[in-house]
């Protein structure tokens, strides 16, 4: 039988968990809602959707591709029908990005796919241009594109020069039509992330990147660890948030719009479509 101090200490203990849990949402939620998004369920034909963007941080369409099929997708928000263009035949494609009016799809070996914007509205691209033996080998999967600088960054997911479990290694491109080059790079040190959160025993594997306009943060989101990772300009880690696997199935495409909305984009499985979680920022 329990006795009546044996109730008071479980009372105590319940209600200290209850304080602890309530502070560490107040932490992890302390930007967006992670758990009161508005869904836009995607069309059979984005099932696998792999990567996402805005042009210019204009929300009123979503570009979009699927890891599968070289075509880039046009969406408007929560409309079902899709409009897409073909730039290429069926691969690994993993991220999109749109800057100074021009498309760059990132293929999973580091190869980078370039086509003007204009020929979007068309069914096949003329104009592609494929950047290639620039990036080390490896499988890439993040990538954003700076509007202001017309700098690409992308991420290793897995490559031999990294450690996952120690730190993980990105690159500065600058983009042009004669001779694209490496302008510089930058690494992610796995132990910030490990002193927020221990989801990353098994090493830190990035699936999307993308930029905060409002604060210049970075957010890094990896499907592997159901991980979202807030950096500073410098790379430095300043926040983790643990993703609930239930409403994020497979996290690989994140973007912004230019209120500072947050949208992430999640393949689907055996029970869920694909689908983007929109997230609107806090206002304080």
């Amino acid at each position: 039988m329990t006795t009546f101090l044996q109730q008071i200490s479980l009372l105590a203990l319940l209600t200290l968990g209850g304080c602890d849990s309530t502070k560490k949402e107040q932490v992890v939620y302390k930007d967006y809602d992670l758990g009161k998004p508005d869904k836009f369920n995607m069309p059979e034909s984005l099932f696998e959707i792999s990567g996402i963007t805005l042009n210019q941080g204009n929300p009123d369409t979503v570009y979009a591709i699927q890891d599968e099929d070289g075509r880039l997708y046009r969406l408007g928000w929560d409309e079902p029908k899709q409009l897409n263009v073909k730039f290429s035949k069926k691969g690994d494609y993993e991220d999109v990005t749109i800057i100074k009016n021009n498309v760059y799809v990132l293929k999973s070996n580091g190869v980078i796919y370039n086509f003007p914007l204009t020929e979007a509205v068309f069914e096949e691209v003329e104009q592609i241009r494929e950047i290639k033996k620039i990036l080390p080998k490896g499988e890439y999967e993040g990538m954003f594109g700076d509007e202001t600088s017309g700098k690409i960054y992308i991420l290793c997911k897995n490559c031999e020069q990294d450690n996952a479990k120690r730190s993980i290694t990105g690159y500065i491109i600058e983009p042009n039509k004669d001779s694209s080059q490496i302008a510089g790079q930058f690494s992610i040190n796995v132990e910030e992330i490990k002193a927020i959160t221990g989801k990353v025993e098994r090493g830190f594997r990035p699936s999307g990147l993308a930029k905060n306009p409002l604060t210049n943060d970075f957010y890094i989101i990896s499907a592997v660890n159901k991980l979202m990772v807030v950096t500073d300009s410098q790379w430095k880690v300043k926040e983790a948030y643990a993703l609930n696997g239930n409403q994020f199935i497979q996290p690989e495409g994140i973007a912004f719009d230019k209120q500072g909305n947050l949208y992430i984009s999640n393949e689907g499985d055996d029970l869920f479509s694909g689908s983007i979680l929109k997230f609107k920022k806090i206002s304080r």
